[in-house]
């Protein structure tokens, strides 16, 4: 218990720097939002018009909207291709959130007394899933052109799910660690506390720009890095806490982790891990290529857009395989196996069930040695098939009491010097 509360004071300064860092970054950025616009081109949402249509684009039929023009074309073949992975991911990952809740919701109508001990980790799943569903239905924001309706959607939803999702792996980390405030109901109440930081940033961020400033919706991509701070954070200190638990599950032993259990728990880490390395691998690819690699090969702002978008889709998929799928498949194994495994010994049915002379067969089966002996019946039992196997072949009753049964010991009479009566004789 020490070692525990220890481990949790550990953890308390670092969620404290959660709450502070990003409030002086984004007073940094907005400040600096002037600033890059004399220095850097802003990405501008250029107002969406229906004068202009696209002729001649393979794929697409005559008269459409050009800022649609990237979900049909087939020479840019980038926006077919992540519109379906997108719109493949966003459909399973709504099966399984409806999958979860259907039978979450068996498990508490069949077995009341277990569901409190998942309803954290279920609402927690759900609204991973739901955060998922989200960056997988957020690409099309990306896949069609910059507008003033798009623009503050792509601003305000990339930090907001992403800070959602991140902030449900922290908690199901910090509850693995068996961290007090991320266990039971508390694990959704980290989630959310985590996750509501991020939509403040990103609130006060458009009502500066849009309302106070009443400006167009524009910003730079550096600018639009400088609003994913909080999230970058939430995504590090993830990424630690889960290393910390794949090492306590690969190098500490405990009597408490035996056999497939172990097993579990320690696959449960190794994908948990996974999941994080690969979102910081994602992550650090798109903002290099964002901020340094496409000025450097003279694509701006040709690729800004797919970088973003792949980067959308791949880490959806990231969270989807990784830890949605597998956390469900963990979730669902475990209820079923302590369903399987009951812990109390009441029903339990006896061997010798079938036999008759027994009041139940759920009695169990009786030990003869405690039974008082008979004149008619000393020793032995009549039926071998009801002897015990802790009875003996004897009786106590065919015990002599006249007898002495004391093991002899050896006397001496001289208790001052026993061995002078030894060396006398020699």
């Amino acid at each position: 218990m020490a070692l525990s509360s220890e481990q949790n004071r550990s953890l308390l300064p670092v969620l404290v720097l959660l709450l502070c860092v990003p409030l002086s970054c984004l007073s940094q950025s907005t400040n600096s939002s002037l600033a890059n616009a004399s220095t850097n081109t802003p990405t501008t949402a250029a107002p969406s018009s229906n004068d202009t249509s696209l002729k001649g684009v393979p794929g697409c039929r005559a008269g459409l909207n050009p800022i649609y023009r990237y979900l049909c074309d087939r020479r840019a073949a980038w926006g077919i291709v992540l519109e379906t992975l997108a719109s493949a991911g966003f459909v399973f990952s709504m099966c399984l959130l409806f999958g979860l809740l259907l039978w979450s919701l068996w498990i508490c109508m069949s077995t009341r007394q277990q569901s409190s001990s998942i309803g954290g980790t279920v609402v927690c799943m759900s609204l991973f899933l739901l955060a998922t569903a989200g960056i997988f239905a957020i690409t099309f924001s990306f896949i069609i052109r910059l507008t003033p309706q798009t623009c503050p959607t792509r601003l305000f939803l990339f930090g907001v799910l992403f800070s959602l999702a991140f902030s449900c792996l922290l908690a199901r980390c910090l509850a693995l660690l068996g961290f007090a405030a991320a266990r039971g109901w508390g694990e959704p109440g980290v989630a959310l506390g985590l996750f509501m930081v991020q939509v403040i940033i990103c609130t006060e961020w458009l009502i500066l720009v849009l309302v106070r400033d009443k400006k167009p919706c524009a910003y730079s991509q550096e600018e639009f890095v400088m609003l994913q701070i909080y999230v970058l954070c939430l995504l590090a200190i993830s990424l630690i806490l889960s290393m910390r638990f794949l090492c306590r599950s690969c190098f500490t032993y405990s009597y408490s982790y035996n056999g497939p259990a172990h097993q579990q728990w320690r696959v449960h880490a190794v994908l948990l891990f996974l999941t994080l390395m690969l979102s910081t691998c994602i992550w650090v690819v798109w903002i290099t290529m964002l901020t340094w690699g496409n000025p450097e090969v003279n694509r701006r702002p040709q690729w800004d857009d797919p970088v973003l978008s792949i980067a959308l889709v791949a880490n959806g998929w990231v969270f989807l395989i990784g830890h949605g799928l597998s956390q469900i498949a963990f979730l669902c194994r475990g209820e079923a196996k302590s369903k399987d495994a009951p812990l109390s010994f009441a029903g339990w049915t006896s061997p010798s069930a079938d036999i008759p002379g027994l009041n139940s067969p759920n009695a169990g089966r009786e030990n003869g040695s405690f039974e008082n002996e008979s004149e008619n019946r000393r020793g032995l039992r009549a039926e071998p098939s009801l002897r015990s196997p802790y009875e003996s072949g004897f009786s106590m009753s065919e015990i002599d009491p006249d007898k002495d049964y004391t093991i002899p010991r050896p006397q001496t009479t001289n208790y001052l010097e026993p061995y002078d009566e030894y060396y006398e004789q020699d």
